[in-house]
């Protein structure tokens, strides 16, 4: 069984047991978790896709850690000006386990 479910913008595709990186959620390492805007549910012989969201799905997790990710490189250039930017970002990230998908 996988699902495809919205968080702080993005979607992600998991399945339970998957540990997954997200943007930084507000929440404590070890707290439990429950996200409710599935998209879509698979099963072995059905796909449930809600509109936008399917009713009485969720994702139940757990936080495992809050870190920083690699360096992104950003460079920016202008031919024939002698224009030049380089800048560094790091972004936050909650790493997360799917412990069960509700359907």
């Amino acid at each position: 069984m996988y699902a495809v479910f919205q968080l702080s913008g993005f979607q992600y595709t998991v399945e339970e047991g998957e540990t997954i990186k997200v943007p930084l959620q507000d929440v404590k390492v070890g707290d439990k978790i429950d996200i409710n805007d599935i998209l879509l549910v698979k099963t072995s012989n059905e796909a449930v896709v809600g509109s936008p969201f399917v009713e009485n799905a969720k994702i139940e997790a757990e936080v495992l850690t809050h870190g920083k990710d690699d360096k992104v490189l950003i460079y920016k250039y202008k031919r024939r000006t002698k224009y030049r930017r380089t800048q560094g970002h790091r972004q936050d990230f909650s790493e997360i386990k799917i412990n069960k998908i509700v359907a």
